[in-house]
Formats: structure tokens, C-alpha cells, sequence
């Protein structure tokens, strides 16, 4: 970084390169963006930034990303408790839910499984979700991970560590284009994966 920076603008702009998708010119531009902005943007970006911690937790059920433990959904007497939706990420949830379709609960495993990465099962939220299926006895876990590779191998691998406990393992219907990701897929074409999901 430019020696001739403010020491606060050079940090700002090192924070958000730290961001993915945020390259040094886009952390530039942000930086000197909320410096100029006039209408408070930079304050109400600092307190969101120190309530996102603070005002936040993991659902001890589903492990979404929540306001309460447990969350709204998996509190919601309306879900199906016994129709489990496992997804890669938090994000992944939004963009089911988005389909209007789907009225079961979550579990959210916090990534794939990816070894050239060091993301194995016990990094992932795996084994909780293998507990809750022998504890909670649900009538079908449907298999929501990603059309990647990595997500092709999380559901076959979590299909196999299902198998001993009976319980009816669906995966969604194709569909969905492969190597995509369920949080940019339209809510029709998702819809649609949730209602022609198959048996694995």
C-alpha cells in the first residue's frame, strides 16, 4: 500500500482485500466511497458490522446462522421436523426458502467435503447430522448439496453414513446445473429440483 495513505484508509483498504471476490482496486474504491459519503453509510456499516457478532448465533439443531438458538425454522410448529433439508451453507437455506416449496426443516453443514482443501467430514457438520437422524427418526433427508464435484461427494458420502439407520435419503432432481451453486439458482428452477427430487 501507498505510503502517502492515512493510516485508517490504508487498514480499511487491507481489511476488505481480505474479503473474497474483493480485489485492491475494489477495496480502493469502497474505502474512498464510504470516506466521501456524506449520509452516514460508514457508521451504519460499522454498528451492522459489530452486530453480525454480537447479535448472532449457530442453531443448535440445524446450525444455521441465527438471531435465537433454535432458530425460527427449526422452532416453527408449522415445519414438517421430520422432512431434513441438508444444505452446504446459511446461504443455501435463503434460496431454498425462496422457492416457496419446501415446508421441512434444515441442517446446514458449514461447506463440502473437499481433501485437497483439508476439508474433511469431521470439519463439516456431518456427524450432528447423523445423531439427529438416529435421535429425531425422520421420514426422508433430502440431499441438497451443490451439483460440484465437491458436493457429489459430500452426498454420496453422507448417503453411505446414512444407511444403517433406514431413513429415506433423497437428492434433488437435475436440474440444477452442475457446478452452479444453490444461492444464485432462479426460485423456479429450484422449485422444481425440490419437487422431482429422486432416492439416492
Amino acid at each position: 500500500m501507498a505510503q502517502n495513505l492515512a493510516k485508517p484508509v490504508s487498514d480499511l483498504i487491507a481489511a476488505f482485500s481480505r474479503l473474497p471476490g474483493i480485489g485492491p482496486k475494489t477495496a480502493s474504491r469502497l474505502t474512498f466511497y464510504l470516506l466521501r459519503e456524506e449520509n452516514g453509510l460508514a457508521l451504519a456499516l460499522a454498528d451492522a458490522l459489530r452486530a453480525l457478532r454480537a447479535g448472532t448465533v449457530e442453531c443448535e439443531r440445524c446450525h444455521n446462522i441465527a438471531e435465537t438458538s433454535p432458530c425460527a425454522i427449526c422452532a416453527d410448529p408449522d415445519r414438517d421436523q421430520r422432512l431434513i433439508c441438508v444444505v452446504e451453507e446459511p446461504l443455501d437455506v435463503l434460496a431454498v426458502e425462496r422457492s416457496g416449496v419446501f415446508r421441512g426443516v434444515y441442517h446446514v453443514l458449514h461447506g463440502a467435503l473437499s481433501p485437497i482443501d483439508g476439508v474433511y467430514p469431521e470439519k463439516l457438520r456431518i456427524a450432528d447430522l447423523i445423531e439427529r437422524v438416529r435421535t429425531t427418526h425422520p421420514r426422508e433427508v433430502i440431499l441438497a448439496t451443490n451439483p460440484s464435484l465437491e458436493g457429489e461427494n459430500t452426498a454420496a458420502y453422507i448417503h453411505q453414513q446414512l444407511l444403517l439407520t433406514g431413513v429415506n435419503v433423497t437428492r434433488l432432481a437435475r436440474g440444477l446445473p452442475v457446478g452452479g451453486d444453490l444461492e444464485y439458482t432462479d426460485e423456479v428452477t429450484l422449485a422444481r429440483a425440490l419437487e422431482g427430487r429422486r432416492p439416492m
